[in-house]
C-alpha cells in the first residue's frame, strides 16, 4: 500500500476512486475549502461526478500539509494554475516524492510544458506524466481504461506503473516525456473544432478529416518541439484524440457543439466551463508561427475564437487550399 497525495479534486477525485480501490492511502487537496465541505457532505462529487459514491478512506482536505511524506503525489490541476497549485503546497513536499503530472495543457506566457512548471517550482523532485483516454467518469466507474507514463528520470515511470496499474487501469511505459505532454495539449484543440462541426450539422466524413488532418497537423508541431512522431499513434496522440473528439463527457467538445450552433464562443466556454481547447488553440498558434509549422485547422480555430470568422467560413477556407500530398516529411 502506497500513501498517494492528489492535487485537484475533478479528475483526481476519480483516481481518487480508483486508488482507493486498489488498497492506497489516498488524501485529495483542493484549496476551495467550500467544494471539500460539499464533498464531505455529500459523499460525492456531485458537480463533476454524479452518481459516484466516495470511500470513507479517501481523505478530502484543504490543509496543504497533507502531501507531506507521500509517496507519490499526483497533480491533477487544470493547465492555468498548475504553477500556483505546486507552489502553494511546495513547502510541505517531501524530496522523496514522486511527483505524476496527469494535466494536459501549456503554460500561457512560457509555452512550457507541465512538466517544466512542476520541475520550476519543485526541482528537486523527479517528474513523470501520464497520457492517454481516460475521461475521469469513467475511470470513476472502474471503465477499463489504459494510459501511458514517461519520465526523464530513470525508473521512476517504471515505478508510477506498478503503483497505479490495476485490473482496471492498465499502465505502458513511454521514453517520449515531449510526446507524452505535447499530444494531449494539442489535441485539444482538434476537440473542439470537432465540436464545432458537429454543431454545424456537418457529417462523419468531415469528422474524420479533422480528426486525421488534425493529428497530422499536432503531429507536425510535436516533431519540432523534439517528440517522436510515433507517439502521436499511441494512447498519447490519436487515443487521446479520439476519446475527446467524439465523447459527451469531453469539455472540448461539448462548448464545440454550442459554438457550432450558433453561441458565442465566449458564452460557450462560459457555459462548459474549463474549456482547454480554447486557451490551448491560442498558444498552439503562437507556437506554430515560431516554429515554422504550418497548422491550417488550428488556424482556422483561432480565427473562429478570437477573429469573429464564421464556422462556415472557416471549413470553405480549409476546403479551397492549393492542392498538396498527403505524405508527411516525418513518415518513414
Amino acid at each position: 500500500m502506497a500513501n498517494i497525495a492528489i492535487l485537484g479534486c475533478g479528475f483526481g477525485t476519480a483516481l481518487a476512486v480508483m486508488l482507493d480501490a486498489a488498497g492506497h492511502k489516498v488524501t485529495c487537496w483542493s484549496k476551495y475549502q467550500q467544494e471539500i465541505d460539499a464533498i464531505l457532505r455529500d459523499k460525492e462529487h456531485k458537480k463533476l461526478l454524479p452518481g459516484v459514491k466516495l470511500s470513507e478512506t479517501i481523505a478530502f482536505t484543504s490543509d496543504p500539509s497533507c502531501v507531506t511524506g507521500a509517496d507519490l503525489l499526483i497533480i491533477a490541476i487544470p493547465s492555468q494554475y498548475v504553477r500556483e497549485a505546486v507552489s502553494n503546497i511546495a513547502p510541505h513536499v517531501s524530496p522523496e516524492t514522486v511527483l505524476l503530472n496527469v494535466g494536459k495543457g501549456f503554460e500561457e506566457n512560457t509555452f512550457n510544458r507541465l512538466s517544466q512548471v512542476i520541475s520550476d517550482v519543485l526541482p528537486d523532485n523527479p517528474v513523470v506524466v501520464m497520457a492517454g483516454p481516460c475521461h475521469a467518469e469513467e475511470v470513476a466507474r472502474g471503465v477499463p481504461t489504459s494510459v501511458v507514463v514517461a519520465s526523464d528520470f530513470p525508473g521512476k515511470a517504471a515505478y508510477v506503473q506498478e503503483m497505479i496499474m490495476s485490473p482496471t487501469f492498465r499502465v505502458y511505459l513511454s521514453d517520449d516525456v515531449i510526446g507524452c505532454e505535447a499530444a494531449p495539449a494539442l489535441k485539444n484543440a482538434i476537440a473542439l473544432c470537432c465540436g464545432i462541426a458537429e454543431g454545424m450539422g456537418l457529417g462523419d466524413n468531415t469528422l474524420a478529416a479533422l480528426m486525421t488532418r488534425g493529428l497530422t497537423e499536432i503531429t507536425r508541431l510535436g516533431v519540432a518541439m523534439g517528440a517522436k512522431w510515433e507517439t502521436f499513434t499511441g494512447l498519447a496522440g490519436v487515443g487521446d484524440l479520439i476519446v475527446t473528439c467524439t465523447s459527451v463527457h469531453s469539455r472540448n467538445h461539448r462548448a464545440g457543439l454550442l459554438i457550432g450552433k450558433g453561441e458565442q464562443v465566449e458564452k460557450a466556454v462560459e457555459q462548459v466551463g474549463t474549456v482547454e481547447g480554447y486557451g490551448c488553440c491560442k498558444i498552439t498558434c503562437m507556437l506554430s508561427e515560431k516554429m515554422n509549422v504550418q497548422m491550417p485547422i488550428v488556424q482556422q480555430l483561432y480565427n473562429v475564437c478570437f477573429n469573429g470568422v464564421a464556422p462556415y467560413d472557416a471549413v470553405k477556407s480549409l476546403m479551397t487550399r492549393p492542392k498538396k500530398e498527403e505524405k508527411e516529411p516525418f513518415w518513414k
